[in-house]
């Protein structure tokens, strides 16, 4: 009985919660979140189930901290010392880039928007809006305005990744767009036609990021 115990206690101390999310992020962002269960996870660490129970409880925590980890990575290459208008940018991008690379994370952040991820997102923006000196009364309508835009934009540019075939080449779809766009009678949709140029040579990023400032240029003026 003591000898058991003992190796349990040594598996435990070598498999850490740390080892564990890292694993199930692999598999997240290789196959996707239907290919996460314990026993994929057991077999990438080469060992037992219940060794990784010692540490998750289920499936729902095992996201949830997958998601703080790839968010608190993004979180924190943001300056602290930055200024204000300049960090809710770097937050931005940092989680924009964050879905990017795990598409996964989207959807969980709002899940449980209570968790440390959702957290850090929400006080990153908001402390920046008062350091701004954006009245009280427009903080939260402001702040609101920002987390969606940016979580909206985020999930949607990864949903739209997920939608194509993986060898599905940018430029080329791109360029398939504008030239149906072309179809229509520039005097029925003058504005798609003036974009369309735009459309096959934008880049995603640096939309995002014009939304962004044009959001903040808007916030600005309210005082």
């Amino acid at each position: 009985m003591t000898t058991r115990t003992r190796r349990i206690e040594r598996r435990s101390d070598a498999l850490s919660k740390q080892r564990i999310v890292e694993a199930a992020i692999e598999i997240l962002d290789t196959d996707g979140e239907s290919a996460l269960t314990f026993r994929a996870l057991a077999a990438r660490l080469a060992t037992g189930s219940g060794a990784i129970y010692w540490h998750i409880a289920d499936k729902n925590e095992l996201l949830a901290a997958a998601t703080d980890a790839v968010i608190t990575r993004a979180m924190a290459g943001v300056i602290g010392a930055a200024e204000p208008r300049q960090a809710i940018r770097a937050i931005a991008l940092g989680v924009f880039d964050a879905i990017d690379a795990h598409p996964w994370t989207g959807a969980q952040l709002f899940r449980e928007p209570w968790r440390p991820a959702m957290l850090q997102i929400f006080e990153g923006i908001g402390s920046r809006l008062q350091a701004l000196g954006i009245p009280e009364k427009a903080q939260f309508d402001s702040w609101s305005t920002l987390v969606n835009y940016i979580l909206g934009v985020a999930g949607q540019n990864a949903v739209n990744a997920r939608l194509l075939p993986p060898e599905t080449d940018r430029a080329a779809f791109l360029s398939t767009v504008t030239a149906q766009w072309a179809k229509f009678a520039p005097a029925e949709s003058s504005f798609v036609h003036q974009v369309a140029t735009q459309l096959r040579e934008h880049d995603d990023r640096a939309q995002f990021l014009a939304g962004i400032d044009l959001i903040l240029a808007g916030i600005e003026t309210i005082r």
